[in-house]
């Protein structure tokens, strides 16, 4: 057997395994969709059917009307939207200062940004619930964006990005120009990270569109809910109401993906206009 036929074989086997891993990890992703089409009934059969026998929107006209599953996910994008700003913002200017002015205290800052990565947020999540409180912010975007407006790893990421891709040469040829230092920020660096920078939005959105520890406990009201706490209601004490719940994470799937598709998007263009040219 030559060379090129070993290659091709090779990556017919790479491709077939990469087709069974993607249809396995689809395959729950497939069965929560049809099951917000299932009748209840359906749903207790076993072995579970993939695919609904007798297709039924029921399910989603009781999600929208009996809960504010609209509201909810209004509040999710809300926070996840101001969340992932801060964020953004807080990381690029923490992180060009920290990579571009190595002052002996900065470095002791960055070092303490970096520890507090090691640090779980439920450690200090009760600590931060009664300052929130204190401060009258319970049941707000407000105190919600308390525990999210800063990312360690955000900061990391984008000092590691302006010492690689940005050269000090390009900085002080601005200077020499007489351009001042917000100048040089604005419109030499975060040009030059808009691929790292739109990667960091990317797990900034997510993760605020998927906290469930700190929003549970700041939103109290059945109104202030984000999407992840009012999944969470669908389950009583005693019984949780798979079809409805089902029904509920389908509809809410899709503004996520939409969110996603749109931020990597701007993630490819960003890398392909990032960086310096000749």
């Amino acid at each position: 057997m030559s060379a090129t036929d070993r290659a091709r074989r090779t990556n017919f086997l790479l491709d077939v395994t990469l087709f069974v891993i993607c249809i396995l990890l689809l395959t729950p992703l497939i069965l929560l969709i049809a099951n917000g089409f299932k009748t209840p009934q359906e749903m207790l059969v076993w072995p579970p059917t993939l695919f609904p026998k007798d297709p039924t929107l029921e399910n989603f006209h009781k999600v929208f009307t009996e809960t504010p599953l609209l509201r909810w996910m209004l509040n999710s994008f809300l926070f996840a939207i101001l969340s992932t700003v801060a964020i953004v913002a807080t990381s690029a200017l923490a992180g060009y200062i920290i990579g571009k002015f190595p002052f002996r205290t900065i470095n002791i800052i960055f070092i303490l940004f970096l520890a507090t990565a090691i640090i779980p947020f439920e450690v200090y999540m009760i600590p931060l619930y009664f300052q929130v409180k204190a401060l009258g912010l319970l049941n707000s975007v407000g105190g919600l964006l308390v525990g999210y407006l800063v990312m360690s790893f955000g900061i990391f990421l984008i000092r590691q990005n302006v010492i690689a891709s940005i050269p000090d040469e390009l900085l002080e040829a601005a200077r020499i120009d007489g351009a001042g230092e917000l100048w040089i920020f604005w419109y030499v660096v975060l040009p030059l990270l808009r691929g790292p920078l739109a990667a960091l939005a990317v797990l900034a959105f997510f993760q605020a569109w998927t906290a469930f520890a700190w929003p549970i406990i700041v939103m109290t009201r059945k109104k202030s809910f984000t999407i992840e706490v009012g999944l969470a209601n669908f389950q009583s004490a005693y019984t949780v109401d798979l079809s409805l719940l089902s029904a509920a994470s389908a509809a809410v799937m899709v503004p996520s993906v939409l969110a996603f598709v749109l931020l990597r998007r701007n993630f490819v263009e960003g890398i392909a206009a990032s960086g310096m040219k000749e």
